[in-house]
This record gives structure tokens, sequence and C-alpha cells, in this order.
């Protein structure tokens, strides 16, 4: 008689652990989910601070108006839904202060987008595009430091290219407007190395899963001809092209990043 309760006690333990184990396992799941997704808005947050930019110049100066026009106004609703999404989600007090300083760039910015273009609106809306680049990048490292994510390095170089996609053709289209500072030709060099840079590390990842890898041969394959393009700042004359394939660039870079996350 005792060894049948016992034997029934301890059966009834270890579904009592079993249960316990599953339910916590499903917790870190869905907590691991939460925090890919925060990870991918705020990521996403710097992309576009860029675009944005590029895509105010570009209407205001009558090329690829329609489309840049219809982008621009998508770019300021996600940016708003996302920022709204991270206020209500972050807690640590420092990240909020950032947003609140975002908050305040992304009021300004969207002042001045109700006005006419002008070439010194045009100025101010990239000195803010790099004020709203610089509080999202603060966001996404604190983030990413709190959720202690594997491959944080390579989580953090394939969603920075989807932001430097759009950054370049902030540049290229910044210096045909009559922009021509040698800053902005330093800075697009510099941005187009970047990537280059990034896509190398991310194309030898040892832990790639093959649908990773064909995606970033894909890209690869359309960067090796489009980077001579964005270099060529100087002589210019390519907006249309820049436009289309930076926009077709930062497309593929958001799935890649997502199977990144998923992977994570």
């Amino acid at each position: 008689m005792f060894n049948k309760i016992n034997y029934r006690a301890i059966v009834s333990l270890c579904m009592v652990v079993s249960f316990s184990t599953i339910a916590v396992a499903e917790t870190d799941m869905k907590s691991n989910i939460i925090d890919s997704q925060l990870l991918n808005l705020a990521g996403k947050q710097r992309m576009l601070s860029q675009r944005i930019a590029k895509d105010y110049i570009y209407r205001g100066n009558n090329i690829a108006k329609t489309k840049a026009n219809k982008q621009l106004k998508e770019s300021m609703n996600r940016f708003l839904t996302a920022h709204k999404k991270l206020q209500s989600s972050v807690q640590d007090t420092e990240i909020k202060n950032l947003l609140s300083f975002v908050e305040l760039s992304f009021s300004d910015l969207k002042d001045i987008l109700s006005n006419k273009f002008t070439m010194d609106n045009a100025q101010l809306i990239l000195d803010l595009s790099e004020s709203m680049l610089e509080g999202s990048q603060y966001t996404f490292d604190s983030l990413q430091k709190s959720f202690k994510m594997k491959e944080s390095n390579i989580i953090d170089r394939v969603t920075e290219e989807r932001m430097l996609s759009q950054r370049i053709a902030k540049y290229y289209i910044s210096y045909q407007i009559g922009i021509k500072d040698k800053n902005t030709v330093d800075m697009m060099k510099e941005t187009v190395q970047q990537f280059s840079d990034n896509l190398d590390i991310l194309m030898k990842n040892k832990s790639n899963t093959p649908q990773i890898n064909q995606k970033l041969k894909d890209i690869n394959k359309l960067w090796k001809i489009v980077h001579k393009f964005y270099n060529n700042i100087e002589k210019g004359g390519l907006p249309l092209i820049v436009f289309n394939s930076t926009d077709k660039i930062t497309k593929k870079m958001d799935e890649v990043t997502k199977m990144y996350l998923l992977n994570n």
C-alpha cells in the first residue's frame, strides 16, 4: 500500500515539475520574441531617421516625387508608431529620457516638413536626422545590452545595414542638390565602406542558415554593381538608380534581419 502511494506521489511530483519546466520554457520563449521585436523596432528607427531626410530632399526636388512622398508619409507614421511602442515598453530611465529627446527632434522635423522646401530647411532636416539617428542608436545599443542576445555583434551589423543603405541615398541626393561640402563626400565614402565591411562579415558568419546565405549572396550581387555609383557621388547623375537600388537593398536586409532574429 505504501509503495503504491509513494509511486503515485512520485509520478505526481514529476508531472508538476514537467509542467513547471514547460511553463518556464514557454515564458522564456515569449520573452525572447518580445525582446527581438523591440530590438528590431529600435533598429528600424535608425533606418527611418535616414529615409525620412532622403525622401524629403527627393520630393522637394521633384525626383521620384510620387514615390518619395508616399514613402515619406509611411516612414513618419512608422517612426511615430514604433516610438510609442518603445516608450511604453522600456523601463530604464536613461533610455526613456533619450526617447523623449528623440521625440522633440521628431516634432521639430515634422514642423519643417509642413513648410515649403528650401535649402535651409533641407539642411535643418539633415541635422535633425542625425540627432534622431544618434538617439535611436543609443536606444538600440542599450536594449541589445540588456537583452544579452546571442551573436549581438552580428545582430548589430545586419540591422545597421538597413540604415546605411538609406544613409547612402541621403548623402547622394544631398550632394546633387548643392550641399557639396567635403564632409558630404567623406561621409558617403565612409558609409559605403562601412556597408561593405558589414556585408563581408555577415557573409563569413559560420552560423548562417542556408536561407540567410542565399539572401546575402543576392544582396552582394547587387552591391558589387551599385556601390561604384555611390562612390562616384561627385559625378552624380543617377538619382533614380540610387533611390531604387538602396530601397531594394534595405528591403532585402530587412528580410535578413528578421531571419537572424528568429534564429537568435
